[in-house]
């Protein structure tokens, strides 16, 4: 209420009539008249000597009006900066996402998008942890998977293909299958969405033997690169390995479990600029085919020599 009459309080002043005030305002001349008097009895002073023909100021009513003036001009100036950050991106974004896409992909896009909006800073944390965007006040999380809270908006990014993997030294000790029924009993790099006693392979339940269980797309590949096994592994990790001959990929005809990744954020009603446009500068950015994300260049700087 404070703030309201200050409002009309300032109006009155500048319009020197209450009847020009209200039309301003949107409001019976009657109100307006009422809500200064209110104001003034809830100060204890007048702050303005009425006559039929004209309104004067008190010394405590000019004091008034000099700090509620400012208020309004600040106020306005803070609105003004707001409508700004709507009409060009910047301000600090804050973004979490899965390590890997973040050492392939997000690093590069993000220089870019900043190179482009100077007045963009970020902050970025990669990690394989639950992330609640709201909680922790993320302006998007990029996460594996669709979400479950349906009170977050979920945009889908891309999908990954996944394909089985193993080192020549691998298959020169426990063979090559050459079917998918061949796989019962050889060793398997298993990552947390598989299951510890199947092949991830959709439509068959073949039985694997768990060699190793990680939670890190790379480690497995590193894993399979010395020999500890076949992992279902994203071909954006493998393509660059694979040719130089480091890893064999086995029974391309076999299907795995896709892995989808999903920019999540808090809402899309009165979404922040630099939101918007990093998102869509982000999907113009990857390399993707056919909905599918490809392996970059960078990849060379993940895998280790022999």
């Amino acid at each position: 209420m404070g703030l309201d009459d200050a409002l009309i309080f300032t109006r009155v002043v500048e319009c020197h009539s209450f009847t020009l005030a209200a039309q301003g305002l949107g409001m019976q001349k009657s109100t307006v008249s009422r809500r200064i008097a209110l104001l003034e009895e809830r100060l204890g002073v007048r702050l303005i000597n009425r006559t039929t023909r004209k309104l004067r100021l008190t010394e405590v009513g000019q004091a008034y009006y000099e700090r509620c003036r400012q208020i309004m001009l600040d106020f306005a100036e803070a609105e003004q900066a707001v409508m700004q950050l709507q009409q060009e991106p910047s301000g600090l974004l804050r973004i979490t996402a899965p390590i890997e896409f973040g050492q392939l992909f997000l690093g590069r896009v993000l220089g870019d998008f900043m190179r482009l909006y100077p007045q963009i800073n970020a902050e970025v944390e990669l990690t394989s942890r639950h992330v609640d965007p709201v909680e922790e006040g993320i302006d998007i999380a990029i996460l594996v998977g669709q979400p479950q809270d349906s009170t977050l908006i979920a945009r889908k990014l891309f999908e990954t293909r996944r394909r089985l993997y193993a080192s020549p030294d691998y298959l020169a000790l426990h063979g090559t299958p050459q079917a998918t029924a061949e796989l019962l009993g050889h060793r398997a790099i298993v990552l947390p969405n598989d299951s510890p006693r199947y092949w991830p392979l959709l439509g068959e339940s073949i039985a694997c033997q768990r060699a190793l269980a990680c939670n890190n797309i790379t480690f497995a590949r590193e894993a399979a690169l010395a020999g500890a096994g076949i992992a279902g592994l994203p071909v954006m990790i493998t393509a660059l390995a694979v040719a130089e001959g480091r890893l064999i990929e086995l029974l391309p005809e076999a299907c795995l479990p896709e892995g989808e990744l999903y920019a999540v954020y808090p809402s899309r009603r009165f979404q922040a600029m630099k939101v918007k446009t990093f998102l869509d500068f982000l999907m113009t950015s990857l390399p993707l085919s056919d909905g599918r994300l490809l392996e970059p260049a960078a990849a060379s700087l993940l895998i280790s020599p022999p």
